[in-house]
């Protein structure tokens, strides 16, 4: 297999059929009409893993350190995916929701959520613990802020049109298994199916396995992704809830934790925690993949990772495999809820790209190679931020084009 000049498929092939890579090759297209763009998608349809297995929140951006990618995406994109979901009539909701402090030592870090929210240009409303009910009767906590911006989608839905309203030619069940790059001429891919697709410049949005797709093109990535995994329950009693409750972040984690969230459904989903995943698709306990796991664990930095934060792992697992400890959790912003109450949900696995050291990759973080994109981490608030995000991959694959 090898690239031959002349002989090319497209001119833009992008690895991975999630909202990200379909949000790039909406962008490619809008931008430079006429380029040819097809995608390869491993699984037999769209957003099948972390666009699709997440709690549909279309973030503020209120997090989100000022100046960061991902504070610059979220916001813009919290409002642009609310206009691409009206245009195209997918199911979205413009909820707001509450951050609330129950402990006394989580006052400072709600007060300074507003702060961090103002720098980011984000509308939000403080509130002391009566006011709390005005939004959420059943909630109970010693302040929070509410934030108006904050909403619900389909990101399925929003996936499926992307790719339609793409013009790009989508390839299902093509797993990528051997990329050869020849600076001076392109990129060659083979799929599981044998098919062979040439291109001019090629975009790495495999998610889950973007960092095994980097290296099959020859580039280091410098990271790892170790997958955790999110275990969500859904509330038998969704009348508790009105719109989306969370409790005020770990600055030291890029986990919002356990939090209550009423989608386009009217149903509550609440959760994630996060555990590590013995597969990069690792969606139980039961599904084990020893090469995955083993390569996770011959990473420097998940053991760094362990050391650091073997404290908050551990409540992590426990609430995994204890439904009674995940109530508790619940119980501090909801304290109405019932053991019986949590229904098992469909779990996620979180796509996280971790530096050697052990450090938790915490913006987004695209690089490029010869005749490549690589988009190397890409977690929650991506759904939010993909049409922001799609642009700026588009952007650099159609420099790497012109210079091709």
């Amino acid at each position: 297999m090898q690239v031959r000049q002349g002989a090319y498929d497209c001119d833009v092939l992008v690895i991975g059929g999630g909202i990200v890579g379909l949000s790039t090759a909406y962008a490619i297209t809008r931008a430079a009409p006429g380029t040819r763009v097809t995608v390869l998608e491993k699984e037999s349809g769209p957003a099948r893993h972390q666009t699709g297995r997440n709690s549909g929140v279309i973030h503020s951006g209120i997090y989100y350190r000022p100046g960061s990618l991902k504070a610059q995406y979220a916001v813009r994109g919290a409002a642009e995916m609310v206009k691409f979901c009206a245009e195209y009539g997918i199911a979205h909701a413009v909820t707001g929701k509450l951050i609330v402090a129950t402990e006394r030592d989580e006052l400072p870090r709600l007060h300074a959520l507003v702060q961090r929210g103002r720098e980011n240009g984000i509308p939000v409303r403080e509130l002391s613990g009566p006011q709390i009910a005005e939004y959420e009767p059943e909630v109970r906590g010693l302040a929070a802020i509410h934030v108006g911006t904050t909403g619900v989608c389909d990101f399925t839905g929003v996936a499926r049109q992307l790719a339609e309203a793409s013009g790009a030619e989508i390839r299902y069940g093509a797993r990528v298994v051997r990329v050869d790059r020849r600076p001076e001429r392109g990129v060659a891919v083979l799929t599981s199916g044998g098919d062979v697709v040439r291109a001019r410049v090629m975009v790495n949005c495999a998610g889950l396995y973007c960092d095994e797709v980097a290296r099959l093109t020859g580039d280091e990535p410098g990271v790892r992704i170790v997958p955790f995994r999110g275990e969500y329950y859904e509330l038998a009693r969704p009348d508790l809830v009105r719109g989306l409750v969370y409790p005020v972040p770990d600055p030291a984690f890029p986990f919002l934790g356990v939090h209550l969230t009423k989608g386009i459904d009217e149903g509550v989903h609440i959760g994630p925690n996060a555990v590590p995943a013995l597969a990069r698709e690792g969606y139980g306990w039961g599904v084990v993949r020893p090469r995955e796991a083993a390569g996770t664990l011959a990473w420097p930095g998940t053991w760094a990772i362990a050391r650091q934060h073997w404290r908050y792992g551990m409540g992590e697992l426990r609430r995994s495999v204890s439904k009674a400890a995940f109530a508790d959790a619940v119980r501090r912003l909801l304290p109405a809820v019932r053991d019986g109450d949590l229904v098992p949900a469909t779990p996620g696995v979180r796509a996280q790209a971790v530096l050697r050291d052990g450090t938790l990759v915490d913006d987004f973080l695209i690089r490029e190679g010869a005749r490549t994109v690589h988009v190397l981490n890409a977690p929650s608030p991506a759904a939010t931020a993909s049409l922001p995000i799609g642009r700026e991959v588009a952007r650099r694959a159609l420099t790497v084009l012109e210079g091709a």
